[in-house]
């Protein structure tokens, strides 16, 4: 083995290992999301308040955004270091259906907060 081959298999080990950390993190942000917009809600109930679910849902969607941020992250990643054609069609595909679910997302969290300003105003 080369010392180009060598280095080559610690780039292509190390990425591997940053994926895995990103899709981690893109993971534990959903969970750590739910359980924020659930203790919400908890709150809202406890203090005998109207549970808000476009508030609660508004909480949740900040984290999903987030958590997509760090998928596709781990999907360019991936796209970098895939060896197949067809794994770089995958990983494109999954790409664009989590840019286009994230932009959706950031436009409904934008309409919503500016739902929000105009109804308190």
């Amino acid at each position: 083995m080369t010392p180009v081959d060598v280095a080559r298999e610690i780039v292509f080990q190390g990425a591997q290992w940053v994926r895995l950390g990103l899709e981690t993190v893109g993971a534990v942000t959903i969970a750590f999301g739910a359980i924020t917009t659930l203790v919400y809600m908890a709150r809202q109930s406890a203090a005998h308040q109207r549970v808000s679910f476009t508030a609660s849902r508004s909480v949740l969607s900040r984290y999903l955004v987030l958590a997509l941020e760090f998928q596709l992250a781990a999907d360019i990643l991936e796209t970098a270091i895939a060896p197949q054609w067809n794994e770089i069609g995958q990983l494109a595909a999954i790409a664009a259906i989590r840019t286009g679910l994230n932009y959706f997302l950031s436009r409904e969290i934008k309409e919503e907060e500016e739902h929000v300003t105009h109804a308190a105003t």
